[in-house]
């Protein structure tokens, strides 16, 4: 059996949402340096130009992926720049507040659900469109751990990552045997610009999530890169459906007590 030595990205063309910042733009930033011919797309225009420059991307567009007008206008924008889009990688998204359901804003909830799940499911529509007319292509979603598990006071933000969840292994199923494989990542807090801001406003204690990580630390935006990238590569020719955690080990750990505890010989056994 041959294998490529390295994941080859070359000729492939990409269409990364939520490239201005973040885990979009480390990924990339990867596509980049993996061969790959890649088009930014961001609700934040003014920060696209930087963001391209940064990646090496070939083209932009903007609009806010909640908007099913603005969706079909930047994905139809990149496929023209690219000369078709091969590779998706979604995200766009928006975090919540901290707050329970009985305090939250409807209007604030339904808007952190339209960008995190009916944005993904747009541009999956839109570039998907044009993955089935060529019989080929790799979508690679962004789900959280949020979206695994209850998170109380984050009812929105879960409730958009585990529909995306749901969203990817319907559209697996749905395109697979049209060559068109779908996946999804699920990072735990990573160093982005959204946990930035949660972080500055207070929402939560850096040491808490620390402590109940079993790699004792938050992820880094090259390692959520790392793992799209696998997955939008022939590497993984042969996943499709899978919501993949990539978060130190938080889904994994189960005990009482922060695993830090554990480490330590400071936790309890359960009989």
């Amino acid at each position: 059996m041959s294998s490529s030595p390295q994941i080859d990205l070359t000729g492939r063309r990409a269409l990364v949402s939520g490239g201005a910042s973040g885990i979009g733009e480390e990924t990339a930033n990867l596509l980049n340096d993996l061969g790959a011919s890649v088009v930014l797309a961001d609700m934040n225009a003014d920060a696209l130009p930087a963001a391209a420059k940064r990646t090496g991307a070939l083209g932009t567009v903007d609009g806010d992926v909640a908007s099913s007008a603005a969706v079909d206008r930047m994905v139809a924008d990149a496929a023209a720049i690219l000369g078709g889009i091969d590779l998706l990688f979604n995200s766009a998204g928006i975090g919540d507040d901290l707050v329970p359901v009985h305090e939250q804003s409807p209007e604030r909830w339904l808007r952190v659900v339209d960008v995190n799940l009916k944005g993904t499911y747009l541009m999956c529509r839109a570039a998907g469109k044009l993955m089935v007319e060529a019989k080929r292509g790799a979508i690679v979603n962004v789900s959280s751990i949020v979206g695994l598990d209850a998170f109380p006071g984050r009812s929105a933000y879960g409730v958009a990552k585990a529909g995306v969840g749901h969203l990817t292994k319907t559209l697996a199923c749905e395109w697979g045997n049209m060559g068109i494989r779908v996946n999804a990542i699920a990072p735990a807090y990573t160093r982005t610009p959204m946990v930035q801001s949660l972080l500055d406003r207070k929402i939560f204690d850096p040491t808490l999530i620390e402590n109940r990580t079993p790699l004792a630390r938050f992820a880094l935006t090259e390692e959520m890169a790392k793992a799209a990238c696998f997955l939008l590569s022939d590497w993984a020719s042969y996943i499709t459906g899978v919501v993949l955690p990539v978060d130190g080990g938080w889904s994994a750990y189960g005990a009482a007590g922060d695993v830090v505890k554990i480490r330590t010989g400071e936790g309890t056994s359960a009989n």
